[in-house]
């Protein structure tokens, strides 16, 4: 166990009894005196991904992580708000061998819809040539897009951490709808039908003023529970009605 991932239990650990702000505190003034070193170019050529890692990435870059290009390179950072901060923290566990970056706080700019000032959890990891086929595949002229194969690339894992991020269940209707605002109609409809095909999930685009969001039917809701609960961390199994 290296220093981060000690330091990281630790932080769980430590969870019950105080505060977010008060952990990242401790967790930096533990870190002070270890001043990480840059890494050379061979030391970050020797980084990889194992398969899993890049499924669950494809599913975040689905959502909600920042992708970076850094001259050749590539670095991710994880964000969620506070009342997701275990979640943000088993992102942290997974990731953790390629971040030298503890998690901290921050203040998001100002909601206008509740005039709150909301405060926010992340880390980032190395800026890795390992990152940079994702980027190269999710990216064009630093806009998001769909690769064309997404259906040779979406998983289970990629699914189940899409959903983490932008999946939402509604009591009311037993439907799990997925925020693909961003994306272009064209690529909404490439979505829903790499879902249909893989997973026969009966799903459709519904418009969300002048976009698309992806709802998953009540009627394949328990297909869906099914497919997922064993992937989906226990925190954000809410996201699928569990």
């Amino acid at each position: 166990m290296n220093i981060f991932s000690e330091l990281f239990t630790n932080f769980l650990l430590a969870q019950s009894s105080i505060g977010l702000e008060e952990i990242s505190l401790l967790l930096f003034s533990s870190l002070v005196p270890i001043k990480p070193k840059r890494l050379t170019k061979t030391e970050k050529e020797s980084f990889s991904l194992s398969q899993e890692l890049k499924d669950i990435l494809i599913g975040l870059i689905l959502g909600d992580l920042f992708v970076q290009k850094q001259n050749v390179n590539v670095r991710l950072t994880f964000r969620q708000g506070t009342i997701h901060q275990n979640y943000l923290l088993h992102l942290y566990e997974l990731f953790s061998n390629y971040t030298t970056s503890i998690p901290k706080t921050y203040n998001m700019p100002l909601d206008q819809r509740t005039g709150k000032v909301y405060s926010g959890i992340y880390f980032h990891t190395y800026s890795l040539p390992c990152f940079v086929p994702l980027f190269n595949m999710f990216y064009f002229e630093g806009k998001k897009i769909i690769p064309t194969n997404i259906n040779e690339l979406l998983t289970v894992h990629s699914l189940g951490y899409w959903l983490c991020d932008d999946g939402s269940f509604c009591k009311s209707t037993h439907r799990v709808r997925i925020s693909t605002e961003s994306f272009t109609l064209a690529e909404v409809d490439l979505l829903v039908k790499t879902l249909n095909d893989k997973w026969n999930l009966k799903c459709y685009k519904v418009k969300s003023y002048n976009s698309y969001r992806i709802v998953i039917p009540r009627k394949s809701l328990k297909d869906l529970q099914s497919l997922l609960k064993d992937v989906i961390p226990s925190m954000m199994l809410h996201k699928i009605g569990l």
